[in-house]
């Protein structure tokens, strides 16, 4: 008893070890989403951080907020560094100022909050823990997710899609399951700091709050509308760093052609982000043998594709379908220093120095009809477009399935591929739509409205991925409300804090 005493009075007088044990937990929280899934640390870990700042005054509570999402992106984003330098070829340096940036700015929302939050005495009403926290927590997330762009990676609420607070989704979206899991954690800190009768209040927050989602999550609020139709996504699996080689061309070429042939007489056929090579325009006398065999086959097609407007000289990120017309949609959110690079004159100059090839694609337009595919409405995302959650909500009404093109090949054997397989699923689950993912290397699935994973592929193995999905009508409170309620009872939280502030200084 005596040594622990004088441990924990060492440990109290030196700063240190408080912000070093935020950042473990930071590290720690990123085993909660895919592929680990050890979904429990997602409100523990969070618990653990408003436990280490309970009382600090705001500066101190600052670093704290910002080792700990210093440690989450750290670990749960490392793999930006191998896009960046392993397979985009940039230097070091620069991969490495590109990732801890990203780091940085994360841990700064966080250290924000913590100081806006923050007082040297600690707030242990149940209003505080079970309101004001989880819904700041929650308007943080949400104001990553846009600004500046935004990155909406790891918000808390995708922790828990294999459990029953999943069954929020399709009423209040991912945001509502973060406030619902950082709720949680708010009741988490209640029952260590709390005595008495008030223990009580959080035992029955937590039972209340997983029985309303079990409840949730067996309600079905799309419904079908047409017979299941046979799609197989074509997977080529050719590496990144050798696709864009003029020796691998035809190799490639070559590949896609062969797998496209063993998915013929699949209703609808789809070929992830940037497929080919080269651009749609001197791809045509390729592409126009393969459809001309599909539609012989009765199979429409729906290819990622590069593709250049000689008129207006602007490069776009595609996706085309071809089945009784040719359609397109452009994707509209671009990724920074990838298809374009937010960079002054000075730096773009000194990138040609380097012999550091970049091109910018543009973006296409706001607001873009679903695809006609397969006698359906197709709501297409590209690459990590499915991270916004909204911004497939304006074509849902119309909408009867969903698909998604990516190229996680960028993110070689890493925890990206599994991290975004995650997300699309919870985009599956706010639509209550299948969902159609194919990827160049893995992972490439297809999706049912509760988020299943009914069918998916091996990475890095060529291979076609086969599988039924079904049309589906109707909408999702999510998809009609969108963030609005989540973001109301945020915000009143937020107005509580500065209400209960101005209060105290009077």
């Amino acid at each position: 008893m005596r040594f622990r005493q004088v441990l924990t009075a060492w440990l109290l007088r030196r700063r240190w070890w408080v912000p070093l044990l935020a950042f473990g937990l930071g590290a720690l929280q990123s085993l909660a989403f895919a592929p680990f899934d050890l979904w429990p640390l997602g409100p523990l870990c969070l618990a653990a951080l408003w436990l280490l700042w309970r009382g600090l005054p705001p500066g101190r509570a600052a670093w704290v907020g910002f080792f700990f999402s210093a440690g989450l992106f750290l670990s749960g984003t490392y793999w930006l560094y191998t896009s960046i330098h392993v397979l985009g070829k940039a230097p070091v340096a620069l991969a490495l100022f590109l990732m801890l940036g990203l780091v940085a700015i994360m841990g700064s929302y966080t250290a924000l909050l913590a100081a806006i939050l923050s007082r040297r005495e600690r707030d242990d009403r149940l209003s505080h823990l079970l309101w004001v926290l989880p819904a700041s927590w929650v308007l943080m997330e949400w104001f990553r997710g846009w600004f500046l762009s935004g990155f909406p990676w790891l918000a808390v609420g995708y922790s828990q899609i294999d459990t029953s607070l999943v069954g929020y989704a399709p009423v209040f979206g991912i945001y509502g399951v973060s406030l619902v899991t950082s709720t949680i954690a708010g009741a988490i800190v209640a029952l260590v700091v709390l005595g008495g009768w008030r223990r009580w209040v959080p035992v029955c927050v937590i039972a209340v709050l997983w029985g309303l989602g079990a409840v949730l999550a067996r309600h079905a609020w799309t419904a079908p509308s047409a017979p299941p139709l046979t799609v197989a996504l074509v997977q080529g699996a050719i590496s990144q760093d050798l696709k864009w080689q003029e020796d691998n061309r035809q190799e490639s070429l070559a590949v896609y052609q062969r797998l496209t042939t063993e998915a013929y007489g699949s209703r609808l056929i789809v070929w992830p982000e940037s497929a080919l090579p080269e651009l749609y325009q001197e791809a045509v006398p390729y592409l126009a043998n393969i459809y001309r065999e599909a539609r012989s086959r009765h199979s429409d097609l729906l290819l990622g594709l590069i593709a250049y407007d000689a008129d207006s000289s602007e490069l776009r990120n595609g996706l085309a379908a071809l089945g009784d017309s040719e359609q397109w949609y452009y994707k509209r959110r671009l990724v920074p220093f990838g298809e374009f690079f937010p960079v002054p004159t000075f730096i773009r100059s000194w990138m040609r120095l380097k012999n550091m090839g970049f091109v910018d694609f543009s973006p296409g337009p706001r607001h873009q009809s679903p695809l006609v595919a397969a006698g359906q409405r197709v709501a297409a995302t590209i690459c990590y477009e499915d991270a916004y959650a909204v911004e497939q909500l304006d074509e849902l009404a119309s909408a009867t399935l969903l698909v998604n093109v990516s190229n996680d090949a960028w993110f070689g054997d890493s925890t990206a591929p599994h991290q975004h397989l995650q997300i699309a699923r919870m985009r599956a689950i706010e639509a209550g739509r299948w969902m159609m993912r194919a990827t160049n290397n893995g992972i490439s699935a297809v999706i049912d409205p509760t988020g299943r994973v009914v069918s998916r592929s091996h990475q890095f193995v060529p291979e076609v991925l086969r599988g039924e999905v079904t049309p589906y009508r109707g909408e999702t409170p999510y998809a009609r409300l969108r963030n609005w309620p989540v973001l109301a009872w945020c915000a009143i939280g937020i107005l509580a804090v500065f209400v209960r502030r101005l209060r105290w200084r009077r």
